[in-house]
Protein backbone atom coordinates (compact mmCIF):
# COMPACT_ATOMS: atom_id res chain seq x y z
CA UNK A 1 0.00 0.00 0.00
CA UNK A 2 1.63 3.39 -0.64
CA UNK A 3 0.30 7.11 -0.55
CA UNK A 4 -1.17 7.99 -3.50
CA UNK A 5 -2.73 12.21 -2.19
CA UNK A 6 -2.58 14.52 0.49
CA UNK A 7 -5.35 17.07 0.78
CA UNK A 8 -5.96 19.92 3.59
CA UNK A 9 -9.00 21.64 4.59
CA UNK A 10 -9.94 25.06 6.36
CA UNK A 11 -12.97 24.78 7.88
CA UNK A 12 -15.23 26.92 10.07
CA UNK A 13 -16.77 25.74 12.82
CA UNK A 14 -18.36 28.71 14.45
CA UNK A 15 -15.64 30.49 16.39
CA UNK A 16 -12.58 28.10 15.86
CA UNK A 17 -10.74 27.46 12.46
CA UNK A 18 -10.06 23.58 12.37
CA UNK A 19 -7.59 22.10 10.09
CA UNK A 20 -8.06 18.46 8.26
CA UNK A 21 -5.92 16.46 6.52
CA UNK A 22 -6.97 13.58 4.55
CA UNK A 23 -4.21 11.20 3.05
CA UNK A 24 -5.93 8.38 0.04
CA UNK A 25 -3.60 5.20 -0.67
CA UNK A 26 -3.82 3.33 -4.05
CA UNK A 27 -5.48 0.52 -2.21
CA UNK A 28 -8.62 2.84 -1.86
CA UNK A 29 -8.40 3.55 1.94
CA UNK A 30 -8.61 7.13 3.17
CA UNK A 31 -7.41 8.37 6.45
CA UNK A 32 -8.11 11.79 7.99
CA UNK A 33 -6.46 13.96 11.00
CA UNK A 34 -6.32 17.27 12.41
CA UNK A 35 -3.68 19.92 12.73
CA UNK A 36 -5.33 21.25 16.50
CA UNK A 37 -4.61 25.17 16.09
CA UNK A 38 -8.13 25.52 15.29
CA UNK A 39 -8.45 28.77 17.72
CA UNK A 40 -5.45 31.52 18.13
CA UNK A 41 -3.83 32.08 14.70
CA UNK A 42 -2.26 29.58 12.33
CA UNK A 43 -4.65 27.45 11.00
CA UNK A 44 -3.88 28.48 7.51
CA UNK A 45 -0.07 28.24 8.18
CA UNK A 46 -0.59 24.69 9.15
CA UNK A 47 -1.93 24.27 5.77
CA UNK A 48 1.01 25.57 4.14
CA UNK A 49 2.79 23.13 6.38
CA UNK A 50 0.61 19.98 5.29
CA UNK A 51 1.61 21.27 1.39
CA UNK A 52 5.22 21.14 2.81
CA UNK A 53 5.30 17.89 3.79
CA UNK A 54 3.20 16.29 1.61
CA UNK A 55 5.80 15.36 -1.18
CA UNK A 56 7.45 13.47 1.36
CA UNK A 57 4.59 11.43 2.30
CA UNK A 58 3.80 10.67 -0.72
CA UNK A 59 4.37 7.17 -1.86
CA UNK A 60 5.32 6.23 1.95
CA UNK A 61 3.91 3.01 3.15
CA UNK A 62 1.50 4.21 5.53
CA UNK A 63 0.59 1.06 7.39
CA UNK A 64 4.36 2.59 9.35
CA UNK A 65 3.17 5.70 10.47
CA UNK A 66 6.18 5.60 12.69
CA UNK A 67 8.43 5.61 9.90
CA UNK A 68 6.74 8.65 8.20
CA UNK A 69 7.22 10.39 11.38
CA UNK A 70 10.92 9.96 12.06
CA UNK A 71 11.43 10.60 8.22
CA UNK A 72 9.63 14.03 9.02
CA UNK A 73 11.41 15.02 12.18
CA UNK A 74 14.50 13.83 11.35
CA UNK A 75 15.11 15.52 7.89
CA UNK A 76 12.89 18.87 8.18
CA UNK A 77 15.80 20.68 9.90
CA UNK A 78 13.24 23.24 11.42
CA UNK A 79 11.27 20.52 13.29
CA UNK A 80 13.67 19.80 15.44
CA UNK A 81 13.04 22.24 18.09
CA UNK A 82 9.41 23.46 16.44
CA UNK A 83 6.49 24.66 17.43
CA UNK A 84 2.58 24.78 16.91
CA UNK A 85 2.83 24.88 13.28
CA UNK A 86 5.10 22.18 12.78
CA UNK A 87 4.00 19.44 15.14
CA UNK A 88 0.13 20.30 14.25
CA UNK A 89 0.99 18.94 10.57
CA UNK A 90 2.88 16.17 11.48
CA UNK A 91 0.17 15.40 13.74
CA UNK A 92 -2.62 15.69 11.39
CA UNK A 93 -0.47 13.67 8.70
CA UNK A 94 0.49 10.84 11.52
CA UNK A 95 -3.32 10.50 12.29
CA UNK A 96 -4.37 10.09 9.22
CA UNK A 97 -1.71 7.42 8.56
CA UNK A 98 -3.17 5.17 12.05
CA UNK A 99 -6.46 5.67 10.91
CA UNK A 100 -5.40 4.20 7.11
CA UNK A 101 -3.51 1.71 9.26
CA UNK A 102 -6.54 0.84 11.65
CA UNK A 103 -8.86 0.47 8.60
CA UNK A 104 -6.45 -1.81 6.69
CA UNK A 105 -6.44 -4.52 9.94
CA UNK A 106 -9.97 -3.59 10.68
CA UNK A 107 -9.75 -2.49 14.01
CA UNK A 108 -9.51 0.70 16.07
CA UNK A 109 -6.23 2.36 16.54
CA UNK A 110 -6.30 1.97 20.28
CA UNK A 111 -5.69 -2.44 19.59
CA UNK A 112 -2.47 -1.43 18.16
CA UNK A 113 -1.08 -0.10 22.07
CA UNK A 114 -2.66 -3.03 23.63
CA UNK A 115 -6.22 -2.59 23.78
CA UNK A 116 -8.46 0.20 25.92
CA UNK A 117 -8.19 0.29 29.30
CA UNK A 118 -11.39 0.96 29.85
CA UNK A 119 -14.45 0.78 28.30
CA UNK A 120 -15.60 4.60 28.47
CA UNK A 121 -14.37 7.88 29.11
CA UNK A 122 -15.27 10.30 32.12
CA UNK A 123 -15.52 13.81 29.58
CA UNK A 124 -15.18 17.22 31.26
CA UNK A 125 -17.33 19.96 30.12
CA UNK A 126 -15.44 22.58 28.36
CA UNK A 127 -17.19 26.42 27.04
CA UNK A 128 -20.30 26.08 28.48
CA UNK A 129 -19.72 29.75 29.74
CA UNK A 130 -17.82 31.73 26.56
CA UNK A 131 -20.81 34.01 26.08
CA UNK A 132 -20.40 35.89 29.98
CA UNK A 133 -18.38 38.26 31.06
CA UNK A 134 -20.02 39.65 34.21
CA UNK A 135 -19.20 37.48 37.49
CA UNK A 136 -22.99 36.70 38.38
CA UNK A 137 -24.26 35.51 34.52
CA UNK A 138 -20.72 33.84 34.08
CA UNK A 139 -20.76 31.14 37.28
CA UNK A 140 -24.59 31.13 36.84
CA UNK A 141 -24.07 29.01 33.19
CA UNK A 142 -22.92 26.08 35.06
CA UNK A 143 -26.39 25.66 35.65
CA UNK A 144 -26.85 23.91 32.26
CA UNK A 145 -23.79 21.35 31.66
CA UNK A 146 -24.95 20.34 35.54
CA UNK A 147 -28.34 19.09 34.30
CA UNK A 148 -26.38 17.79 30.84
CA UNK A 149 -24.94 15.17 33.62
CA UNK A 150 -21.17 17.33 33.11
CA UNK A 151 -19.91 16.25 36.77
CA UNK A 152 -16.41 18.19 36.12
CA UNK A 153 -16.09 21.63 34.81
CA UNK A 154 -13.57 23.77 33.42
CA UNK A 155 -13.17 27.49 33.01
CA UNK A 156 -11.41 30.31 32.43
CA UNK A 157 -11.79 33.21 35.06
CA UNK A 158 -8.95 35.38 33.97
CA UNK A 159 -10.72 35.76 30.57
CA UNK A 160 -12.89 38.13 28.26
CA UNK A 161 -15.26 37.33 25.67
CA UNK A 162 -14.87 39.36 22.83
CA UNK A 163 -18.04 39.54 19.83
CA UNK A 164 -17.46 37.49 16.99
CA UNK A 165 -13.96 35.86 18.43
CA UNK A 166 -13.19 33.45 21.14
CA UNK A 167 -11.68 34.23 24.46
CA UNK A 168 -9.28 37.41 24.54
CA UNK A 169 -6.85 36.16 27.93
CA UNK A 170 -4.42 37.90 30.30
CA UNK A 171 -2.21 41.00 28.25
CA UNK A 172 1.02 42.20 29.47
CA UNK A 173 0.93 39.46 32.52
CA UNK A 174 -1.79 41.67 34.57
CA UNK A 175 -5.22 42.37 35.00
CA UNK A 176 -6.62 45.54 36.11
CA UNK A 177 -8.07 45.71 39.96
CA UNK A 178 -11.61 45.69 38.69
CA UNK A 179 -10.73 42.41 36.16
CA UNK A 180 -8.87 41.11 38.99
CA UNK A 181 -11.92 41.30 41.31
CA UNK A 182 -14.53 40.12 39.01
CA UNK A 183 -11.90 36.79 38.54
CA UNK A 184 -11.88 36.23 42.17
CA UNK A 185 -15.81 36.51 41.75
CA UNK A 186 -16.51 34.17 39.21
CA UNK A 187 -14.49 31.74 41.03
CA UNK A 188 -16.48 32.28 43.92
CA UNK A 189 -19.60 32.78 42.53
CA UNK A 190 -18.85 29.53 40.61
CA UNK A 191 -18.38 27.71 43.34
CA UNK A 192 -21.68 28.45 45.07
CA UNK A 193 -23.64 27.56 42.09
CA UNK A 194 -22.00 24.24 41.54
CA UNK A 195 -21.41 23.17 45.27
CA UNK A 196 -20.73 19.45 45.83
CA UNK A 197 -22.42 18.68 42.12
CA UNK A 198 -18.93 19.04 40.30
CA UNK A 199 -15.42 18.96 40.45
CA UNK A 200 -13.99 22.32 38.89
CA UNK A 201 -11.00 22.83 37.09
CA UNK A 202 -9.80 26.51 36.99
CA UNK A 203 -7.59 27.48 33.56
CA UNK A 204 -5.25 30.28 33.96
CA UNK A 205 -3.71 30.25 30.24
CA UNK A 206 -0.38 30.98 31.86
CA UNK A 207 -1.45 34.86 31.84
CA UNK A 208 -0.56 36.25 35.38
CA UNK A 209 2.55 38.01 37.36
CA UNK A 210 3.89 36.28 40.31
CA UNK A 211 1.50 38.37 42.96
CA UNK A 212 -2.18 38.13 41.53
CA UNK A 213 -0.80 34.33 40.50
CA UNK A 214 -0.56 33.87 44.09
CA UNK A 215 -4.04 35.00 45.22
CA UNK A 216 -5.47 33.80 42.92
CA UNK A 217 -4.20 29.88 43.77
CA UNK A 218 -4.56 30.34 47.30
CA UNK A 219 -8.18 30.94 46.27
CA UNK A 220 -8.20 27.73 44.30
CA UNK A 221 -6.86 25.99 47.64
CA UNK A 222 -9.40 27.51 49.27
CA UNK A 223 -12.19 25.92 47.31
CA UNK A 224 -10.48 22.57 46.78
CA UNK A 225 -10.50 22.65 43.31
CA UNK A 226 -9.71 19.42 41.10
CA UNK A 227 -6.59 21.01 39.17
CA UNK A 228 -4.83 24.40 38.26
CA UNK A 229 -4.10 24.71 34.41
CA UNK A 230 -1.36 26.37 33.08
CA UNK A 231 -0.50 28.66 36.05
CA UNK A 232 2.51 29.99 34.27
CA UNK A 233 3.74 30.92 30.40
CA UNK A 234 4.30 27.32 29.04
CA UNK A 235 8.26 28.80 28.38
CA UNK A 236 8.74 29.64 32.15
CA UNK A 237 9.90 26.03 33.07
CA UNK A 238 11.98 27.34 36.14
CA UNK A 239 9.03 29.36 37.41
CA UNK A 240 7.30 25.60 37.41
CA UNK A 241 9.86 24.49 39.64
CA UNK A 242 9.04 27.19 41.93
CA UNK A 243 5.49 26.17 42.15
CA UNK A 244 6.35 23.00 43.00
CA UNK A 245 4.77 21.40 46.44
CA UNK A 246 3.62 24.86 47.25
CA UNK A 247 -0.13 24.04 46.94
CA UNK A 248 -2.28 20.82 47.09
CA UNK A 249 -4.50 20.95 44.03
CA UNK A 250 -2.76 19.04 40.98
CA UNK A 251 -1.03 21.50 38.58
CA UNK A 252 -1.60 20.64 34.41
CA UNK A 253 0.24 21.94 31.83
CA UNK A 254 0.96 20.71 28.26
CA UNK A 255 -1.45 22.11 25.66
CA UNK A 256 1.18 24.21 24.18
CA UNK A 257 3.92 21.68 24.29
CA UNK A 258 5.35 19.34 21.51
CA UNK A 259 7.18 15.44 21.69
CA UNK A 260 8.51 13.76 24.26
CA UNK A 261 11.33 16.03 24.92
CA UNK A 262 9.43 19.20 25.31
CA UNK A 263 7.44 16.91 28.13
CA UNK A 264 10.55 15.52 29.41
CA UNK A 265 11.31 19.26 30.13
CA UNK A 266 8.18 19.98 31.93
CA UNK A 267 8.16 16.90 34.05
CA UNK A 268 11.61 17.54 34.92
CA UNK A 269 10.19 20.83 37.19
CA UNK A 270 8.92 18.32 39.56
CA UNK A 271 5.51 20.42 39.61
CA UNK A 272 3.35 19.15 36.94
CA UNK A 273 0.80 16.25 38.11
CA UNK A 274 -1.25 16.06 34.76
CA UNK A 275 0.31 17.05 31.35
CA UNK A 276 -1.87 17.47 28.74
CA UNK A 277 -0.49 16.61 24.97
CA UNK A 278 -2.69 17.36 22.10
CA UNK A 279 -2.87 14.44 19.72
CA UNK A 280 -3.46 16.83 16.96
CA UNK A 281 -0.15 19.28 17.96
CA UNK A 282 2.21 17.31 20.54
CA UNK A 283 3.49 15.20 17.67
CA UNK A 284 0.35 12.63 16.74
CA UNK A 285 -0.93 8.61 17.97
CA UNK A 286 2.03 6.95 19.07
CA UNK A 287 3.94 10.65 20.61
CA UNK A 288 1.23 10.68 23.04
CA UNK A 289 1.17 7.54 24.09
CA UNK A 290 4.95 7.63 24.54
CA UNK A 291 4.37 10.90 26.64
CA UNK A 292 1.76 9.03 28.96
CA UNK A 293 3.86 6.48 29.31
CA UNK A 294 6.74 8.86 30.15
CA UNK A 295 4.46 10.44 32.74
CA UNK A 296 4.05 7.41 34.50
CA UNK A 297 7.86 6.68 35.21
CA UNK A 298 7.45 10.50 36.60
CA UNK A 299 4.04 9.74 39.02
CA UNK A 300 1.72 11.86 36.63
CA UNK A 301 -1.26 11.46 34.94
CA UNK A 302 -2.60 13.07 31.44
CA UNK A 303 -5.59 14.27 30.57
CA UNK A 304 -5.31 14.66 26.49
CA UNK A 305 -6.24 18.41 25.37
CA UNK A 306 -8.93 18.96 23.08
CA UNK A 307 -10.16 22.12 21.45
CA UNK A 308 -11.28 21.66 18.07
CA UNK A 309 -13.84 19.48 15.77
CA UNK A 310 -15.37 16.71 16.35
CA UNK A 311 -12.84 14.68 14.37
CA UNK A 312 -9.90 15.32 17.34
CA UNK A 313 -12.34 14.55 19.67
CA UNK A 314 -12.46 10.97 17.76
CA UNK A 315 -8.65 10.75 17.96
CA UNK A 316 -8.42 11.86 21.44
CA UNK A 317 -10.59 9.19 22.30
CA UNK A 318 -8.33 6.65 20.81
CA UNK A 319 -5.28 7.73 22.75
CA UNK A 320 -6.92 8.59 25.53
CA UNK A 321 -8.13 4.91 25.71
CA UNK A 322 -4.63 3.64 25.09
CA UNK A 323 -3.43 5.44 28.38
CA UNK A 324 -2.84 3.80 31.87
CA UNK A 325 -2.96 6.92 34.05
CA UNK A 326 -5.70 8.66 31.76
CA UNK A 327 -8.16 11.14 33.39
CA UNK A 328 -10.87 12.94 31.90
CA UNK A 329 -11.23 14.16 28.21
CA UNK A 330 -12.10 17.65 27.31
CA UNK A 331 -15.11 18.22 25.52
CA UNK A 332 -16.84 21.09 24.63
CA UNK A 333 -20.10 20.21 24.06
CA UNK A 334 -22.26 23.05 23.13
CA UNK A 335 -19.66 24.05 20.53
CA UNK A 336 -22.12 22.92 17.77
CA UNK A 337 -24.73 25.31 18.16
CA UNK A 338 -22.80 28.17 17.45
CA UNK A 339 -23.27 30.30 14.20
CA UNK A 340 -21.48 28.84 11.23
CA UNK A 341 -20.42 25.42 12.91
CA UNK A 342 -19.56 23.03 10.20
CA UNK A 343 -20.14 19.25 11.65
CA UNK A 344 -16.99 17.32 9.69
CA UNK A 345 -18.28 13.77 11.31
CA UNK A 346 -21.08 11.89 10.47
CA UNK A 347 -21.05 10.01 13.91
CA UNK A 348 -19.68 12.66 15.98
CA UNK A 349 -18.61 11.38 19.65
CA UNK A 350 -19.89 14.01 21.29
CA UNK A 351 -23.41 12.59 20.27
CA UNK A 352 -22.77 9.64 22.33
CA UNK A 353 -21.98 11.50 25.83
CA UNK A 354 -24.36 10.14 28.43
CA UNK A 355 -24.21 11.03 31.80
CA UNK A 356 -21.13 12.46 32.03
CA UNK A 357 -19.19 9.63 30.02
CA UNK A 358 -18.09 8.77 26.38
CA UNK A 359 -17.79 4.91 25.31
CA UNK A 360 -15.50 3.72 23.80
CA UNK A 361 -16.37 1.66 20.64
CA UNK A 362 -14.34 -0.98 18.93
CA UNK A 363 -15.03 0.55 15.00
CA UNK A 364 -11.66 0.20 12.73
CA UNK A 365 -8.85 3.56 13.10
CA UNK A 366 -10.12 6.45 14.45
CA UNK A 367 -13.67 5.54 14.19
CA UNK A 368 -14.81 8.60 12.31
CA UNK A 369 -17.09 9.03 9.73
CA UNK A 370 -16.21 12.08 7.76
CA UNK A 371 -18.77 14.53 5.58
CA UNK A 372 -16.20 14.60 2.77
CA UNK A 373 -18.95 16.21 0.63
CA UNK A 374 -19.87 18.93 2.72
CA UNK A 375 -16.15 19.75 3.67
CA UNK A 376 -15.27 19.80 -0.45
CA UNK A 377 -15.60 23.68 -0.38
CA UNK A 378 -12.94 24.14 2.51
CA UNK A 379 -10.33 22.65 0.64
CA UNK A 380 -7.06 24.63 0.54
CA UNK A 381 -4.71 22.02 -1.18
CA UNK A 382 -5.03 18.81 -2.61
CA UNK A 383 -0.88 17.69 -4.03
CA UNK A 384 -2.33 15.78 -6.46
CA UNK A 385 -3.68 18.76 -8.69
CA UNK A 386 -0.54 21.22 -7.35
CA UNK A 387 1.44 18.56 -8.77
Amino acid sequence: MRVTNVRAYHIPTGGVRPVLVEIETDEGITGWGEAAVAYGLGARAAVGMVSDYAPRVIGADPRYPRHVYHHLYDNSFWTKGGGAISFAAISAIDQALWDIKGKAAGMPVYEFFGGSFEPRAQVYANGWNYHCNDAVTWAKAAERPLKDGYRILKSYPLATQQPGRTLTHVQRRMLSPEEFTRAVDRIRNLKDVVGDQAELMIDLSGGLNNDQLLRILDLCEELKVMWVEEPLDAFNLSGLKNLAGRFRFPIAAGERVYTRNGFRNLLETGAIDVVMPDVGNCGGVFELVQIAAMAEAYNARVSPHNCASTLCTAASLQVWAACANAMPLEIYPYLPQSDGYVQVLANAPEGRIKDGYLEVLAEPGLGATVETKRLETYRLFDYRSSN
